[in-house]
């Protein structure tokens, strides 16, 4: 049920109360919002107008609250006892996508390359972000057509594939911290590895939107480019059912999929969660999983593989909520 919502006085700790432009879900299922197609609900998911309305939201959420924003939700799990605090989704809404006029504040480029700066917001779909460079001429971000999330989420994880990553296009990021505020972020401000980001010191922020640089190029061989992407990603992975991506990242120096295989782990299922038959390092719901189902076979793959091979895998998925 969607309802306009004004946050009182008290909300907000005293002070004048604004009028928050975007609108209020309540004990809203999540299996809406995320690509498993699985979990319980969230007491309350806020849809902001903008970026200033999201603002004013985080701002007036008490700082006990845990704050969930949430893109495109393929990289989520939230249990089937729901979510408490707020989710925010993003998708849709932080859409801004353009060529970026602005120089002043933004490092320089590189000395003898011919480059142009996009500036994305969080809730911009990756593959879109890959098509609009490709169509503006800007070469090197096709492996974006193969990540099926936002820029938000592509940003906090550095996610990448096919030989790319979020990480290695960004010269600045824009964040949105509890109080409200807006900053502009540096890679020098964050340690950037495999699957990682995080600030060299700690403080609760979201990424709302980053500046990529990118080479003029051909803009005709980018665009197969993602079309050869997307056929590979087609006849790889299991996409006619839901998922949630990779679920683990790569070992350094081997496969997390050939490590699931190894172990004869592909087509296991619990319920109706199972390790993808297609492609191992998948899990997929075949139909009526519940979230306990695919959380204990993501423990159970972690655990079948510690104990054959003695690598523990580590989790690109990120699960939150309470057990039913």
């Amino acid at each position: 049920m969607r309802h306009d919502f004004r946050m009182s006085e008290m909300d907000l700790g005293g002070g004048a109360a604004p009028t928050l432009r975007g609108h209020f879900l309540y004990n809203e299922p999540m299996s809406k919002h995320v690509s498993w197609r699985a979990g319980g609900e969230a007491q309350r998911v806020y849809i902001p107008a903008d970026l200033d309305d999201l603002a004013w939201l985080v701002r007036s959420v008490p700082a006990h609250e845990a704050i969930h924003m949430v893109g495109l939700g393929s990289n989520l799990l939230v249990r089937d006892g729901g979510v408490t605090g707020v989710v925010i989704l993003l998708h849709g809404v932080l859409k801004k996508l353009a060529i970026e006029s602005r120089t002043q504040g933004l490092p320089a480029a590189p000395t003898g390359r011919d480059t142009a700066l996009i500036y994305a917001q969080a809730g911009v779909a990756s593959p879109k972000l890959a098509r609009f460079a490709a169509n503006n001429n800007l070469v090197g971000g096709e492996f974006w057509a193969g990540i099926p999330g936002t820029v938000g989420g592509a940003i906090a994880m550095n996610a990448g594939c096919y030989g790319g990553e979020t990480w290695d296009k960004l010269v600045q990021v824009l964040t949105l911290d509890r109080k409200g505020q807006l900053n502009e972020r540096l890679p020098g401000d964050y340690v950037i590895g495999y699957r990682h980001v995080a600030l060299k010191q700690a403080h609760e922020e979201w990424f709302v939107g980053g500046w990529f640089r990118l080479e003029h190029g051909d803009g005709a061989a980018s665009r197969d480019t993602i079309k050869t992407l997307l056929k590979t990603r087609i006849a790889a992975q299991p996409l006619n059912l839901p998922n949630a991506g990779s679920v683990f990242r790569n070992p350094p120096g081997d496969h997390a999929a050939r490590l699931i295989e190894s172990c004869g782990l592909k087509g296991f299922r619990i319920g109706d969660a199972q390790v993808s038959e297609k492609h191992a390092n998948f899990i997929v719901n075949l139909g009526h999983a519940y979230a306990a189902d695919i959380e204990r076979l993501i423990e159970h793959v972690e655990d079948s593989v510690e104990a054959r091979t003695n690598v523990r895998l580590i989790r690109e998925v990120r699960i939150i909520g309470e057990r039913q």
